[in-house]
């Protein structure tokens, strides 16, 4: 049976809460007027949380292959024993370098505000790799301060509490179960020719249709064809398509855009942006613009490629990320020399090059 308090030990605990308050309110206005030289990470309800795995952070190949060939105790030991060697750079390295030139930008403009980027290392390494890690991010002078490291268990689940806005992983079944729990995520790829990207502004490009868009309209070109998909886009012209699952990673870029824009900034703005779409302009480009007009956001290029090759505007845009959610795009990216991230989300996933994929025969 649960004690019950006498009348006056409960007075004196109501008395005392006030005391435990203030004393608390105290010592977290301490921590937070406390003063480095380095940027302190902005509050998470404020900020714009990118959660980066460390295999995209850094180039951990030989490492997975110890992993995979020799088990975790070896893979753990060989980390400890060269903790004090820096990994190279990963896939992810030179986007995470953009999203910190960014915030310089907006601390040069708004040094009190906590409306910046914020990068999360989120990884199920086991804790006793990270000393690696860590040196490896103060060897290139990253602004990293936040980890998640899991010890082989997904970090799927720790997403929201860190209020990710986007995911970046090599795993697709995480990215797979991020998306269903509703987390913008992408797989990324390492580019095949490496190419000299903007030092100054971050430059992101994204396909539209069930990407930025739901695939409701990708369904009706791969089960009716082009033109009941024409005819329909052009019916449905002012009715504006569901959101797909980078639609909210473009709406947060926009809000920081926004914050440069004030300050009249908008042609030195550090952060732009770009449609890169399959869709042909004339018969179905309006309603995508449209969609992006409801919603209140802004895209800086829109480019209607009518079914043409994306890697060669890509080579010209030169992004830091390209987000598509089929394949063929991505790797035709990626042999121009764009790092490309693969959304694996709606109708597109069961087609390979427009033909249906044939589920495998089920053994007897």
């Amino acid at each position: 049976m649960s004690e019950i308090k006498a009348p006056e030990a409960a007075s004196a605990d109501r008395k005392a809460a006030p005391s435990e308050e203030k004393d608390w309110a105290a010592a977290k206005a301490h921590y937070e007027n406390l003063k480095s030289k380095k940027p302190r990470p902005p509050k998470p309800k404020y900020a714009v949380t990118i959660a980066v795995s460390s295999r995209t952070l850094f180039d951990l190949t030989a490492e997975r292959k110890i992993f995979e060939e020799e088990g975790v105790e070896k893979y753990v030991q060989h980390q400890q024993d060269n903790e004090n060697q820096p990994l190279s750079p990963g896939v992810a390295f030179p986007f995470v370098k953009a999203l910190m030139t960014v915030n310089e930008r907006l601390r040069e403009l708004y040094p009190e505000s906590e409306e910046l980027f914020d990068i999360v290392l989120m990884t199920n390494n086991h804790a006793q790799v990270g000393v690696r890690l860590m040196n490896s991010i103060n060897h290139y002078d990253l602004t990293i301060e936040r980890f998640c490291m899991t010890g082989g268990q997904s970090p799927i689940g720790y997403l929201k509490a860190y209020m990710t806005n986007l995911y970046l992983s090599r795993d697709s079944k995480k990215v797979g179960e991020a998306i269903e729990e509703g987390i913008a995520a992408a797989i990324m790829f390492k580019p095949d020719v490496e190419t000299k990207l903007s030092e100054t502004q971050l430059r992101v490009a994204f396909d539209g249709d069930a990407v930025l868009f739901s695939d409701e309209s990708e369904i009706i070109v791969k089960q009716h064809g082009l033109d009941t998909f024409f005819e329909h886009e052009k019916q449905y012209e002012n009715k504006p398509l569901a959101q797909g699952p980078l639609k909210c990673f473009l709406e947060a870029l926009g809000k920081l855009q926004k914050k440069f824009y004030a300050k009249n900034e908008r042609l030195n703005c550090p952060i732009r942006t770009f449609l890169v779409t399959a869709r042909s302009a004339a018969s179905s480009g309006a309603r995508v613009l449209k969609t992006l007009r409801s919603w209140g956001l802004e895209i800086d290029e829109a480019l209607f490629l009518a079914g043409a090759p994306k890697g060669p505007l890509l080579q010209k845009i030169r992004p830091h990320i390209f987000f598509d959610d089929q394949m063929f795009h991505i790797e035709g990216a990626k042999e121009m020399g764009t790092i490309a991230a693969h959304v694996p989300y709606g109708i597109g996933q069961k087609y390979n090059k427009g033909k249906l994929i044939e589920p495998e025969k089920q053994q007897n």
